[in-house]
């Protein structure tokens, strides 16, 4: 019994039946569904727990987790070995996260929106160079969570570690981070109004803005940017 719940769920689960960020029924749920116990249900929800399928929140539920993102960021070393430069990623991630905000302005739920409220939040909150990196980030994958569409959101999760570079530059620089921020709220916006054409211009014009204010560090190698930026910064602390 507990084998073939377990086989089900996984299947129901990495087959996207059961999307990700999806709440699964309440062990009382489950139980009546398959037939069995609680306790059975329990311990079956505690392997799919360990097999990092699925999130347990105390007094929320169990909820799906992002399988794949972890496998998608092996990815990182190929796209590294090519020596892709700052232009090159920006260019990857327009077509990309224009089709992104496109989808989630159309199914977007209420959690969804919830998720994008708060990243947006921290990101103007922060005063931190990383946290405003780690909210800029958790923002971008809100919308690829809300886009509904998995398999765009483990192409981003792909790059999320040079996006993560790119955004501490960005986001450490008032030329670049200045102009920048105010495209989240905007961005936000027009996904809660649902305006696709809207969302899709303002997300386009907040990834072009690299184009425009990256000047010299556009086509340097992506790696060799955040290696230089960083020890940049760090000097400027040690002078401080």
């Amino acid at each position: 019994m507990k084998e073939r719940i377990a086989r089900q769920l996984e299947h129901d689960i990495r087959s996207g039946r059961i999307a990700v960020g999806q709440k699964l029924p309440s062990e009382r749920e489950l139980a009546a569904e398959f037939e069995a116990s609680r306790g059975v249900v329990r311990e079956v929800l505690r392997r799919l727990e360990a097999q990092h399928l699925i999130e347990v929140a105390p007094g929320r539920g169990s909820f799906v987790r992002e399988q794949t993102s972890g496998q998608a960021r092996d990815y990182d070393a190929l796209y590294r070995a090519g020596r892709p430069t700052v232009r090159q990623l920006i260019e990857a991630r327009i077509p990309m996260e224009t089709e992104m905000v496109r989808l989630a302005a159309r199914r977007a739920t209420d959690e969804d929106f919830l998720a994008l409220r708060t990243a947006r939040d921290d990101l103007e909150g922060a005063n931190d160079v990383v946290d405003k990196a780690r909210a800029d980030l958790a923002f971008h994958d809100a919308i690829a969570v809300a886009s509904k569409n998995p398999v765009l959101r483990i192409m981003l999760s792909s790059i999320s570690g040079m996006m993560f570079e790119l955004m501490l530059r960005s986001n450490s620089d008032p030329s670049i981070g200045a102009p920048g921020v105010p495209h989240h709220p905007e961005i936000f916006e027009a996904l809660e109004a649902r305006d696709e054409e809207l969302a899709t211009e303002r997300m386009r014009e907040h990834l072009m803005l690299g184009l425009r204010t990256y000047g010299a560090d556009l086509d340097v190698q992506v790696d060799l940017m955040a290696r230089n930026h960083i020890e940049a910064l760090l000097g400027q602390g040690d002078r401080a």
